[in-house]
């Protein structure tokens, strides 16, 4: 399990996930196109913390646009009730 990776990821999920709250609390003008750029990134990193959880230290370092473009999408090897 690449820890470093996941750490990096679920921390930039969790700045993202804060700054849209303190968005949809304070910012008037704040609307879905807002919402929408703001939870497609949050997801990019979750996606990614789950995905890339086995990938090597040199695979999350070098990202190559193929493991870039799989590790963002939604998990498709989990149960969901």
């Amino acid at each position: 399990m690449n820890k470093e990776y996941i750490l990096y990821n679920l921390k930039e999920a969790l700045e993202q996930l804060s700054n849209t709250i303190h968005e949809l609390e304070t910012d008037k003008d704040y609307e879905y196109g807002n919402f929408r750029v703001d939870m497609e990134h949050l997801y990019h990193h979750v996606n990614t913390a789950w995905n890339a959880q086995n990938s090597s230290d040199q695979e999350s370092r070098e990202c190559s646009e193929s493991n870039y473009n799989t590790w963002r999408q939604f998990p498709k090897d989990m149960d969901w009730i």
